[in-house]
């Protein structure tokens, strides 16, 4: 007898450690579900790379999360709570920190596909900040996913939670959408 699917809403957080491959599976979760894909850094970022304060910031995902089906992709454990008052399913990234900083070293070397309006990013500053940013995953290593576990834990009872800790099992929970959807055409 095949797996059952994965249980999935139409409300959708992807989070996880920087590195882990939030906007990669959120890409592809929405391939395969047809939801629509915010990318929080997209919108987090004011001109010039000016982090907003955070009501601004809180109100600017009020107005993003407001529609029916979404998945919102991104860790700001500031304003994990707002994403979780309207959230039906969490999927965490909880990969070793060593895979999420490799990808953060390598990521240094390419553009990203969308960037936040008013802001550039050349060479050097990509590669600078992504290499700061592997430091900074080795340092928070234990820390973050356990305050991110905290945090579903007290405002996200009410979600169905996915915790995901290697690629493998990523792509065994992709492959297992794509097995009930293959199902319910059959």
């Amino acid at each position: 007898m095949a797996e059952a699917p994965p249980a999935l809403g139409r409300r959708v957080i992807v989070t996880g450690m920087a590195g882990s491959g939030k906007s990669t599976f959120s890409l592809a979760l929405a391939a395969r579900t047809g939801l629509p894909v915010i990318h929080l850094d997209v919108h987090f970022w004011k001109a010039g790379w000016v982090a907003p304060p955070e009501t601004e910031w809180r109100e600017r995902q009020r107005r993003l999360l407001a529609g029916n089906a979404w998945i919102a992709d991104g860790n700001y454990q500031e304003t994990l709570d707002l994403r979780l008052e309207r959230a039906d399913t969490v999927v965490f990234l909880d990969l070793p920190w060593w895979v999420c900083a490799g990808r953060a070293f390598l990521r240094g070397f390419r553009m990203p596909d969308e960037l936040p309006e008013g802001c550039d990013y050349s060479a050097w500053p990509r590669l600078r900040d992504e290499w700061r940013l592997a430091v900074q995953i080795w340092r928070k290593r234990r820390s973050e996913p356990g305050h991110e576990h905290q945090i579903i834990a007290r405002h996200g009872q009410h979600v169905v939670l996915h915790v995901l800790r290697s690629k493998r099992s990523v792509r065994e929970f992709l492959d297992g959408l794509d097995a009930g959807h293959a199902e319910a055409d059959g």
